[in-house]
Protein backbone atom coordinates (compact mmCIF):
# COMPACT_ATOMS: atom_id res chain seq x y z
CA UNK A 1 0.00 0.00 0.00
CA UNK A 2 2.98 2.28 0.98
CA UNK A 3 4.39 1.94 -2.48
CA UNK A 4 1.28 3.55 -4.20
CA UNK A 5 1.05 6.44 -1.49
CA UNK A 6 3.80 8.63 -2.94
CA UNK A 7 2.79 8.28 -7.18
CA UNK A 8 -0.88 9.25 -5.51
CA UNK A 9 0.92 12.80 -3.31
CA UNK A 10 3.08 13.47 -6.30
CA UNK A 11 -0.33 13.08 -8.66
CA UNK A 12 -1.96 15.32 -6.32
CA UNK A 13 0.94 17.93 -6.51
CA UNK A 14 1.13 18.51 -9.96
CA UNK A 15 -2.39 18.78 -10.27
CA UNK A 16 -2.38 21.13 -8.27
CA UNK A 17 0.32 22.81 -9.36
CA UNK A 18 -1.21 22.59 -12.87
CA UNK A 19 -4.50 24.42 -11.71
CA UNK A 20 -2.90 26.90 -9.99
CA UNK A 21 -0.83 27.83 -13.18
CA UNK A 22 -3.86 27.58 -15.60
CA UNK A 23 -5.93 29.90 -12.61
CA UNK A 24 -2.72 32.27 -12.77
CA UNK A 25 -3.08 32.62 -16.76
CA UNK A 26 -6.55 33.25 -16.51
CA UNK A 27 -6.24 35.94 -14.30
CA UNK A 28 -3.62 37.49 -16.22
CA UNK A 29 -5.54 37.34 -19.28
CA UNK A 30 -8.32 38.56 -17.90
CA UNK A 31 -6.25 41.73 -16.68
CA UNK A 32 -4.68 42.06 -19.73
CA UNK A 33 -7.92 42.76 -21.45
CA UNK A 34 -9.16 45.11 -19.13
CA UNK A 35 -6.15 47.00 -19.15
CA UNK A 36 -6.67 46.86 -23.54
CA UNK A 37 -10.07 47.84 -23.18
CA UNK A 38 -9.98 50.92 -23.30
CA UNK A 39 -7.66 51.22 -26.06
CA UNK A 40 -10.26 49.09 -27.79
CA UNK A 41 -12.46 51.20 -27.46
CA UNK A 42 -10.71 54.53 -28.21
CA UNK A 43 -9.47 52.31 -31.70
CA UNK A 44 -13.76 51.87 -32.38
CA UNK A 45 -13.98 55.01 -31.78
CA UNK A 46 -11.32 56.14 -34.05
CA UNK A 47 -12.67 54.11 -36.74
CA UNK A 48 -16.33 55.09 -36.55
CA UNK A 49 -14.85 58.65 -36.69
CA UNK A 50 -12.72 57.70 -40.16
CA UNK A 51 -15.84 56.17 -42.00
CA UNK A 52 -17.94 59.36 -41.01
CA UNK A 53 -15.27 61.43 -42.47
CA UNK A 54 -15.05 59.25 -45.77
CA UNK A 55 -18.76 58.01 -45.87
CA UNK A 56 -20.24 61.02 -44.71
CA UNK A 57 -24.01 60.63 -43.97
CA UNK A 58 -26.16 62.74 -46.67
CA UNK A 59 -28.19 65.72 -45.40
CA UNK A 60 -31.50 66.83 -46.85
CA UNK A 61 -33.04 70.26 -45.62
CA UNK A 62 -35.79 71.94 -47.37
CA UNK A 63 -35.65 75.68 -47.66
CA UNK A 64 -37.98 77.47 -45.02
CA UNK A 65 -39.67 79.28 -47.55
CA UNK A 66 -42.16 78.35 -49.43
CA UNK A 67 -43.38 79.74 -52.64
CA UNK A 68 -47.44 79.68 -53.53
CA UNK A 69 -47.75 80.27 -56.98
CA UNK A 70 -51.52 80.17 -57.65
CA UNK A 71 -54.39 79.17 -55.76
CA UNK A 72 -57.79 78.63 -57.68
CA UNK A 73 -60.86 76.45 -56.88
CA UNK A 74 -61.62 73.60 -58.35
CA UNK A 75 -64.78 71.84 -59.48
CA UNK A 76 -63.80 68.23 -60.76
CA UNK A 77 -65.64 64.94 -60.17
CA UNK A 78 -63.12 62.36 -59.64
CA UNK A 79 -64.24 59.07 -60.92
CA UNK A 80 -61.70 56.57 -61.56
CA UNK A 81 -58.38 55.77 -60.04
CA UNK A 82 -55.76 53.56 -61.16
CA UNK A 83 -52.67 52.27 -59.35
CA UNK A 84 -49.80 50.76 -61.93
CA UNK A 85 -45.94 49.96 -61.69
CA UNK A 86 -43.83 50.50 -64.50
CA UNK A 87 -40.34 48.95 -65.07
CA UNK A 88 -37.82 51.64 -66.76
CA UNK A 89 -34.17 50.93 -68.06
CA UNK A 90 -31.35 52.91 -68.62
CA UNK A 91 -28.09 52.09 -70.43
CA UNK A 92 -25.45 54.71 -71.31
CA UNK A 93 -22.02 54.65 -72.19
CA UNK A 94 -22.18 50.78 -73.56
CA UNK A 95 -20.30 49.08 -75.99
CA UNK A 96 -16.57 47.40 -75.94
CA UNK A 97 -15.61 50.23 -72.90
CA UNK A 98 -18.66 49.31 -70.96
CA UNK A 99 -16.93 48.48 -67.59
CA UNK A 100 -15.10 50.99 -67.42
CA UNK A 101 -17.64 54.28 -68.65
CA UNK A 102 -20.73 52.44 -69.07
CA UNK A 103 -23.76 52.76 -66.86
CA UNK A 104 -26.88 50.41 -66.10
CA UNK A 105 -30.18 50.42 -64.12
CA UNK A 106 -33.75 50.18 -63.34
CA UNK A 107 -35.84 51.46 -62.03
CA UNK A 108 -39.33 50.30 -60.59
CA UNK A 109 -41.64 53.52 -60.97
CA UNK A 110 -45.43 53.12 -59.12
CA UNK A 111 -48.23 55.80 -59.76
CA UNK A 112 -51.63 56.43 -59.91
CA UNK A 113 -53.60 58.28 -62.71
CA UNK A 114 -56.81 59.83 -61.94
CA UNK A 115 -59.67 60.65 -64.56
CA UNK A 116 -63.15 62.39 -63.79
CA UNK A 117 -64.95 65.26 -65.52
CA UNK A 118 -64.64 69.27 -65.00
CA UNK A 119 -68.04 69.98 -63.56
CA UNK A 120 -66.77 74.04 -64.01
CA UNK A 121 -66.86 73.85 -67.59
CA UNK A 122 -70.75 72.70 -67.48
CA UNK A 123 -72.62 75.87 -68.98
CA UNK A 124 -76.89 76.20 -68.41
CA UNK A 125 -77.13 75.55 -72.20
CA UNK A 126 -75.95 72.26 -71.28
CA UNK A 127 -78.72 71.23 -69.28
CA UNK A 128 -82.37 71.15 -71.29
CA UNK A 129 -85.88 70.28 -69.96
CA UNK A 130 -88.00 68.88 -72.37
CA UNK A 131 -91.32 67.88 -70.39
CA UNK A 132 -89.92 65.16 -67.50
CA UNK A 133 -87.20 64.27 -69.61
CA UNK A 134 -83.71 66.25 -68.43
CA UNK A 135 -81.00 66.28 -71.38
CA UNK A 136 -77.46 66.84 -69.90
CA UNK A 137 -73.96 67.69 -72.16
CA UNK A 138 -71.41 66.72 -69.73
CA UNK A 139 -68.02 68.01 -70.85
CA UNK A 140 -65.35 64.94 -71.76
CA UNK A 141 -63.85 62.94 -69.12
CA UNK A 142 -59.88 64.08 -68.80
CA UNK A 143 -57.19 63.04 -66.77
CA UNK A 144 -56.43 65.22 -63.89
CA UNK A 145 -53.80 63.81 -61.92
CA UNK A 146 -50.37 61.65 -63.08
CA UNK A 147 -48.53 61.18 -60.43
CA UNK A 148 -45.66 58.99 -58.72
CA UNK A 149 -45.47 57.61 -55.05
CA UNK A 150 -41.15 58.42 -54.83
CA UNK A 151 -41.72 56.62 -51.12
CA UNK A 152 -41.88 53.29 -53.14
CA UNK A 153 -40.25 53.48 -55.90
CA UNK A 154 -36.92 51.25 -56.30
CA UNK A 155 -33.41 51.92 -58.35
CA UNK A 156 -31.37 48.90 -59.30
CA UNK A 157 -27.89 49.34 -60.25
CA UNK A 158 -27.19 46.42 -63.22
CA UNK A 159 -23.67 47.65 -64.20
CA UNK A 160 -21.88 50.60 -62.80
CA UNK A 161 -18.72 51.40 -64.69
CA UNK A 162 -14.62 51.87 -62.93
CA UNK A 163 -14.88 55.69 -63.63
CA UNK A 164 -18.71 55.48 -65.01
CA UNK A 165 -20.40 59.38 -63.78
CA UNK A 166 -24.12 59.12 -63.44
CA UNK A 167 -26.20 62.72 -64.70
CA UNK A 168 -28.40 63.34 -61.70
CA UNK A 169 -30.54 64.68 -64.46
CA UNK A 170 -30.72 61.60 -66.51
CA UNK A 171 -32.63 60.19 -62.97
CA UNK A 172 -35.09 62.74 -63.17
CA UNK A 173 -35.64 61.92 -67.27
CA UNK A 174 -35.74 57.71 -66.26
CA UNK A 175 -38.62 58.89 -63.64
CA UNK A 176 -40.32 60.86 -66.56
CA UNK A 177 -40.19 58.57 -68.53
CA UNK A 178 -41.98 55.73 -66.03
CA UNK A 179 -44.41 58.66 -65.44
CA UNK A 180 -45.30 58.97 -69.25
CA UNK A 181 -45.46 55.56 -69.62
CA UNK A 182 -48.43 54.67 -66.68
CA UNK A 183 -50.19 57.71 -68.11
CA UNK A 184 -50.39 55.82 -71.69
CA UNK A 185 -50.88 52.55 -70.48
CA UNK A 186 -53.88 53.97 -68.30
CA UNK A 187 -55.17 55.31 -72.00
CA UNK A 188 -54.75 52.47 -73.88
CA UNK A 189 -56.55 50.91 -71.48
CA UNK A 190 -59.90 53.07 -72.05
CA UNK A 191 -59.48 55.20 -68.53
CA UNK A 192 -61.16 58.10 -69.91
CA UNK A 193 -64.25 56.13 -71.25
CA UNK A 194 -64.67 54.20 -68.28
CA UNK A 195 -64.30 57.61 -65.95
CA UNK A 196 -66.87 58.59 -68.53
CA UNK A 197 -69.53 56.05 -67.48
CA UNK A 198 -68.70 56.25 -64.05
CA UNK A 199 -69.44 60.25 -64.16
CA UNK A 200 -72.99 59.54 -66.03
CA UNK A 201 -73.92 56.90 -63.33
CA UNK A 202 -72.71 58.96 -60.62
CA UNK A 203 -75.20 62.14 -61.75
CA UNK A 204 -77.97 60.16 -62.64
CA UNK A 205 -78.54 59.31 -58.48
CA UNK A 206 -77.89 63.13 -58.09
CA UNK A 207 -80.54 63.93 -60.54
CA UNK A 208 -82.94 61.20 -59.07
CA UNK A 209 -82.27 62.74 -55.96
CA UNK A 210 -83.71 66.26 -57.10
CA UNK A 211 -86.78 64.77 -58.50
CA UNK A 212 -85.37 64.69 -62.44
CA UNK A 213 -86.35 60.84 -62.99
CA UNK A 214 -85.51 60.37 -67.00
CA UNK A 215 -82.21 62.25 -67.43
CA UNK A 216 -80.35 61.58 -71.28
CA UNK A 217 -76.68 62.32 -71.05
CA UNK A 218 -75.74 63.59 -74.31
CA UNK A 219 -72.70 62.52 -76.38
CA UNK A 220 -69.79 64.67 -75.92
Amino acid sequence: MKQYLVPILLLIIVGAGAYFVVQSVQEGASQAQQALAPIAQANSAMQTQVSELLNPTPTIVADPVTIINEIRALARLETIQYNETQVVHYEDRQGTLGFLFGTKFLVVVHGIVIAGIDMEKIRPEDMKLEGSVLYVQLPPAEVFITALNNSETEVYTIQDGLWAEIDPNMVIKTLGVGEEAILNAALEDGILDTAQKNAESYLKRFYDALGYENVIFLTP
